[in-house]
């Protein structure tokens, strides 16, 4: 028995070797094809029975990982020993074997580790003397197809030692391969020979080059999986801080050092005995996790989804707690062990550093120009910042703070020696948070006019940020369970940061240039940098995380040195942090009332300055994607509209002025007939000239005048600069025309997120539609906009069945099935003088537009604007509305009417049972 698996309790009964070798020894019969199938039948239903108490001690023991990942390592090594025996005794027995008939079966990759998820990958080599021969191909061939009837997906190779050597030098993913390689069953002298050689000739004097080759390798898969540990739907095997990292620590150690087990690195020096206990908790975590992962999904599956998550988090056994549910607990201990490998490879890395810095320049870090000798006591090795002895932080505990400011100021990478002291020592900031010079270096740091991101992740990392500020270290880790936000917490908020400071430096001033713009008026560039800094603090905790953010904001702000009015600022903006994106994506920002109500809680010019740029940094450090040109140009409409009402007061001056301006121009840009402009415009509300920008006011008079009397007419703009296409349908008015129309988009596979409805005074429906791809790109290929186009006419003219089409389509997002969303309907006639403002709120899936739409048509409603906003799996849609003669929907019982209705159809059951 291996010594590998010596630990693993009651091993037989996961699976009896010798009874079952007794079993395959007792089947008869002299016909070779028979006799496999008979011992590929005894050995799946040993495979099936092994797998199954593999299973029940995973659920009895759900945090056992590595032990549940040996136990199938020696389950698989007792088939294929089995299998071996079989077929070379039974099979294809020799009386008289030559030199050149010895056969080695070594398990190579995860399974030479021993270590295995129940449906990885057999990764195993068949090693010979010389040439392959006639018996080696017959055994081999043989072998393979019983364990491919066996349902083993197998990875295999057949080398002679040569051709091992030969390649392993060649090849760094064969030598990965084989630096783990075990013998299973076969000829010992064998693969004794084929370790010595391959230690010799291909290990010795090359451990620098494979050390660059494994890194390289590293970042490169990094990069392919998004190069954060912590997106919210991680690759529990190859993505930052997973698995695969953990390994890659291992083969480099035992590439350098020859050791056999994780354990040996601490006698080498590469890991303390505490940095050991923290390695083996992750790998031992990780292997529970992907178990688990296999488990659920019946195969081979690495990718943690939230639907995975909700399952595991109750299969390990994590509980609720107030304000945050057991998936998020779990999640959070996932991202605090992934952040823990991150932490291990710094140091390990720093450790190879050392032992080869005479012989070239640093693994995968950039030369930097030569610094000072000295910064504050700190000192420079190779371009980074270190320690000069290391009791250095422990005689003045300011330093942990002082180490990331010198870092950030000088732009040095810090030593990954100096950050292990840094995590060690990390207790200490317990005693200085109320340290007046600490929280000014904290504060500059923040602040900071370089690269404060780099700097606080670093701070982060070591565990520095979380004791200085306990609230951040509340939400450390800590995930979101929905599928807007792709990042933890922190992340997201030190993300954010990041994007404060490159719009303040104009780095991204093309896709932010109001906000770039304004951030040269803002009064105090602190408060906006705190306010980002704490806008999320709160998350997890139950209840408001807007109000309780605030709450930390008037404790916190003092301590860090800010005066009373800032404060009271920073806690404002926390409080208020979500308002202006709810306004600018869920209201109808023509309606002047909407921009009155934002003025009125916003109350000053610098409030909004600050409220606009904090917002735009919030919504695009949630993740690749969430931020586009619409929701820029709703930001910014929302701003210059508020900019107006705070400057000149809570009046609206000069609406009949801007009409006529916006007239003027728009008659400029067409060149028409000013008698034949003006007949135009008779047709057309003042309302409707409020509502649409003059790009689109201009578009739309052109294909006013070139529709003459066709019954319909459709236009096409594809916006780049709003990152989606504008639909225009103009069509004699008719009850349910909205309604058929988003259902018409959303069957040719767009997604609307905005809609303007106008009715002419001569009868006539001109509607604008902003839509966008399921990937929220513009829909511009011309196959997709000549689709549009005949669903749309299809639609209208009634030639099909728009409710089975509609049905037919797939979802756009399968796992939002894993979040329980409740339906609701929201109906407020204060919003708005004119209109009812219905807010609906429900998961996000195919034509719920469409849906809601036609729950309010046969309420008798008429919509006047529709504004859709969606949120990872939650959609929010907001209907302006009145009731057939134009006036607002305000008795009890109707009220209660539509927002039944619009549950229902919010639910998708009445669609279900149309369809």
């Amino acid at each position: 028995m291996s010594s590998r698996f010596a630990s693993l309790p009651h091993r037989r009964a996961i699976i009896d070797r010798r009874t079952l070798a007794e079993a395959l020894d007792a089947i008869e019969g002299s016909d070779r094809t028979k006799l496999r199938q008979a011992a590929t039948k005894a050995l799946k239903a040993a495979l099936i029975a092994g797998r199954a108490e593999i299973e029940a001690r995973l659920i009895a023991h759900p945090s056992r990982g590595l032990e549940i990942a040996a136990s199938q390592a020696f389950l698989i090594d007792q088939i294929l020993r089995l299998l071996y025996d079989f077929t070379t005794q039974r099979l294809y027995p020799l009386s008289n074997p030559t030199a050149a008939e010895k056969l080695t079966l070594v398990a190579v990759g995860g399974y030479g580790r021993g270590e295995m998820a129940p449906y990885s990958d057999v990764d195993i080599a068949f090693l010979t003397p010389w040439k392959e021969t006639p018996w080696h191909e017959q055994v081999v061939e043989t072998m393979l197809y019983s364990l491919w009837d066996l349902g083993l997906k197998v990875g295999q190779s057949v080398r002679s030692i040569d051709e091992m050597v030969r390649q392993s030098k060649s090849d760094v993913t064969i030598r990965t391969a084989l630096l783990e390689g075990r013998y299973v069953w076969g000829e010992q002298d064998l693969y004794d020979e084929a370790s010595r050689r391959f230690k010799a000739e291909v290990q010795s004097a090359t451990e620098r080059t494979f050390i660059a080759e494994k890194l390289a390798e590293r970042d490169a898969r990094h990069k392919r999986m998004g190069d954060t540990r912590y997106v919210v739907e991680p690759n529990v095997k190859e993505g930052k801080g997973g698995l695969r990292d953990l390994h890659a620590l291992f083969w480099i150690g035992k590439y350098v050092y020859n050791v056999q087990t994780a354990s040996q690195l601490v006698e080498t020096g590469l890991f303390s005995r505490a940095e050991y206990a923290q390695f083996h908790r992750a790998d031992n975590f990780l292997w529970a996790v992907r178990c688990h992962l296999h488990a659920i999904a019946g195969r081979a599956e690495d990718r943690l989804t939230f639907d995975m998550q909700r399952d595991i988090a109750e299969r390990m056994r994590f509980a609720d707690r107030p304000g945050k549910s057991k998936v998020e607990r779990f999640m959070q201990y996932y991202f605090l062990q992934a952040k823990a490998v991150g932490n291990l490879t710094g140091v390990f890395l720093a450790h190879l550093d050392e032992k080869f810095a005479a012989r070239g320049r640093r693994f995968g870090l950039p030369t930097l120009r030569r610094r000072p000798s000295k910064l504050h006591g700190f000192v420079l090795d190779r371009g980074r910042l270190a320690l000069p002895n290391d009791n250095f932080l422990i005689e003045k505990p300011t330093r942990l703070i002082e180490m990331f400011v010198l870092a950030d100021r000088h732009e040095m990478e810090i030593h990954p020696l100096a950050m292990r002291a840094a995590a060690r020592d990390a207790k200490l900031v317990d005693d200085i948070r109320r340290n007046p010079e600490a929280n000014a270096l904290f504060l500059d740091l923040l602040t900071s006019r370089h690269n404060p991101e780099l700097a606080l992740r670093w701070m982060n990392e070591a565990g520095v940020f979380g004791r200085f500020v306990p609230d951040f270290g509340r939400v450390v880790a800590q995930m979101q369970f929905d599928m807007y936000h792709h990042f933890t917490v922190d992340e997201h908020t030190i993300h954010a940061i990041g994007l404060l400071s490159r719009i303040e430096k104009g780095e991204l001033q093309e896709d932010h240039p109001l906000s770039h713009a304004i951030m040269k008026q803002i009064a105090s560039r602190r408060v906006l940098y705190v306010a980002v800094l704490l806008h999320d603090i709160a998350k997890g905790r139950g209840g408001d995380h807007s109000v309780l953010g605030a709450e930390v904001a008037m404790r916190l702000c003092p301590r860090l040195g800010l005066t009373p009015a800032e404060t009271e600022t920073v806690a404002w903006l926390v409080r208020a942090h979500l308002l202006m994106s709810a306004t600018a994506f869920k209201r109808d920002l023509s309606d002047f009332k909407t921009i009155l109500d934002f003025a009125e809680i916003v109350q000053s010019p610098e409030r909004l300055r600050l409220l606009l740029t904090l917002t735009v940094v919030d919504i695009r450090a949630v993740g690749p994607g969430v931020w586009n040109g619409w929701k820029r140009q709703l930001l910014t409409d929302l701003f210059e509209a508020a900019e107006e009402v705070l400057r000149l007061g809570h009046k609206q001056k000069g609406r009949s002025e801007r009409v006529t301006a916006k007239q003027e121009s728009v008659a400029a840009a067409l060149g028409w007939d000013a008698k034949a402009f003006a007949k135009t415009v008779k047709k057309l509300p003042e309302s409707y000239w409020v509502a649409e920008p003059e790009d689109v006011l201009a578009a739309n008079l052109r294909l006013i005048a070139g529709a003459g009397t066709a019954p319909l007419s459709i236009a096409t703009s594809v916006e780049r600069d709003r990152g989606a296409t504008l639909v225009t349908i103009y069509a004699a008015d008719h009850p349910g025309l909205f309604y058929r129309i988003a259902g018409a988009i959303s069957v040719a596979g767009g997604n609307i997120i905005d809609a303007r409805i106008h009715t002419t005074r001569d009868g006539m429906a001109l509607d604008n539609f902003l839509v966008q791809d399921p990937l929220g790109r513009p829909f511009d290929d011309s196959g997709q906009l000549a689709r549009l186009r005949r669903a749309i006419e299809d639609a209208l003219a009634n030639r099909n069945k728009l409710t089975d089409r509609l049905k037919a389509k797939p979802p756009p997002r399968p796992r939002a099935e894993a979040f329980d969303i409740s339906p609701a309907a929201f109906i407020d006639n204060h919003a708005s003088n004119r209109f009812t403002v219905v807010e609906v709120n429900a998961r996000d899936r195919p034509a719920l537009l469409h849906q809601l739409a036609h729950a309010l048509f046969q309420s008798k409603v008429t919509i006047h604007s529709a504004h859709v906003a969606t949120y990872g799996e939650r959609a929010v849609d907001t209907f302006y509305v009145t009731d057939l003669t134009g006036d607002k929907i305000d008795t009890a019982s109707r009220v209660k009417a539509l927002e039944r209705r619009l549950v229902e159809a919010a639910s998708g059951e009445a669609f279900r049972e149309a369809a």
